[in-house]
């Protein structure tokens, strides 16, 4: 089954690799469904019927966004605001229909790793700053996994830096 990968951006055509993972994405339309939120509703104005009627014909869901300000893009979280709503993706009778889904999240960074942990000049580790998502996703009883992360963009943009990104990417995603 084809897996569904959320594209959260708000600068798609001034990405780096973000554009990179897409472009190596849509080589694959038998394996991937890219699905792009700035592009789809460029107005932020979600159709919440055709998201959930989009996630419920997955069984593999991959958010895949730029990390910054230590957190995702604001339309991710309206994303999961609207999309995810009580009496679909949880309550006594939802059916909890994200329920038992692969959930994932593919995340690029400025930064690089070592600055990101108890002795980096951040502190935590991505894991840690991203626990808010594994709780909303377990919270409807998705089976959330373990993340993907590229880091050092700010400090590394070169061709090479962001071609080693993709087989990375790719691998992730057909391990699943």
């Amino acid at each position: 089954m084809k897996t569904l990968i959320i594209v959260t951006h708000p600068d798609m055509k001034n990405s780096i690799v973000n554009k990179r993972w897409v472009n190596e994405l849509h080589k694959f339309p038998d394996q991937f469904h890219v699905h792009q939120l700035y592009e789809a509703y460029p107005d932020g104005k979600i159709d919440v019927a055709a998201e959930q009627k989009l996630i419920e014909q997955y069984d593999k869901i991959i958010f895949q966004f730029p990390y910054y300000w230590f957190n995702a893009p604001a339309m991710l979280k309206k994303w999961m605001d609207e999309v995810l709503t009580h009496g679909w993706a949880y309550g006594s009778k939802s059916g909890y229909q994200v329920g038992g889904k692969k959930i994932a999240l593919a995340i690029s960074l400025g930064v690089d790793e070592q600055e990101l942990n108890n002795t980096g000049i951040y502190k935590y580790p991505l894991e840690e700053l991203t626990r808010p998502f594994e709780l909303s996703f377990e919270y409807v009883k998705a089976d959330y996994k373990p993340l993907f992360a590229y880091y050092g963009i700010e400090y590394n943009s070169s061709d090479e830096w962001i071609e080693k990104s993709v087989p990375l990417y790719m691998d992730f995603l057909n391990n699943l």
